[in-house]
């Protein structure tokens, strides 16, 4: 990208005086995790864009000379980060990375032990809320208490929240789920329950993995299967018509983290009783 472009572009993305720290996050919901502990006192922008696929996201060159702004990027281990966040810092020496999940993997987020979709666990969100109200008062020292503060909240939020799901799982018979991208798996763990996925290590699952599949599906009576606006969905469909299941969509990159998780816990409790 030429220099010149890189610096006319960040002189119009430049903040008035006295505007709020600017934050960036990968992710959506990461970035309204960083809107509820900051409140008026940040702006949070999410990289990833609605719709975006996080595997193959590339920013523009307006969205590049934007991050200019930033003082604070939350990471999470998504695919994009390991090319394009090295290229951000080069760009703004000044920005604070916090990685709030496990370094990027070029297509390797299927394991389960790097799962970036941390914010699907209501508990894991606390700690990251904690995360972040460490690193904003860090940088905005005269606001800590009110960081503080939102922190508190979203903990009280996500506690409440984890008591609902608990109570609308507890009777759960069938604690199996089908899902076309592995993005539920903090999720699964956090509540007992597993995911299976038609994915099959990031990649279109073979035809011998996919009637292995569909034959442990319906050994389980297995009843759901969630795809995400990001995915194609023709699979899936495929896979739920031969074991007579019903396909939910669910976003698991949306901001409403927190609703996509509660109605989670309604489609698992209509199918799994």
């Amino acid at each position: 990208m030429p220099r010149l472009l890189l610096l006319l572009l960040s002189l119009i993305c430049l903040p008035a005086a006295g505007a709020s720290l600017v934050v960036y996050a990968s992710v959506p919901p990461v970035a309204e995790i960083a809107r509820q502990v900051g409140g008026d006192h940040v702006e949070a922008h999410s990289l990833l864009r609605p719709g975006d696929n996080p595997v193959t996201f590339a920013p523009t060159p307006r969205e590049m000379a934007a991050l200019t702004r930033g003082r604070l990027y939350l990471a999470v281990g998504v695919p994009f980060e390991r090319s394009w966040l090295p290229r951000i810092q080069a760009m703004n020496p000044r920005l604070e990375v916090v990685r709030l999940g496990p370094p990027a993997q070029a297509h390797d987020h299927h394991h389960e032990g790097l799962d970036p979709h941390r914010w699907n666990d209501p508990l894991a969100v606390i700690a990251m809320a904690g995360r972040i109200r460490d690193a904003l008062a860090r940088l905005d020292p005269a606001h800590a208490a009110d960081y503080a503060a939102g922190q508190r909240r979203v903990a009280e939020r996500m506690q409440a929240l984890d008591r609902d799901i608990r109570q609308r799982l507890a009777d759960l018979r069938q604690r199996h789920f089908l899902v076309y991208h592995p993005a539920w798996g903090h999720f699964a763990r956090r509540y007992g329950l597993r995911q299976l996925a038609i994915q099959h290590e990031g990649k279109e699952s073979s035809a011998r993995w996919l009637a292995q599949l569909i034959e442990q599906a319906r050994r389980e009576g297995i009843r759901l299967v969630l795809v995400q606006p990001q995915f194609d969905r023709r699979l899936a469909h495929q896979v739920a018509h031969a074991i007579g299941a019903r396909v939910e969509t669910l976003d698991p990159l949306a901001p409403d983290y927190a609703a996509q998780l509660r109605r989670l816990a309604e489609l698992l409790a209509e199918t799994g009783r």
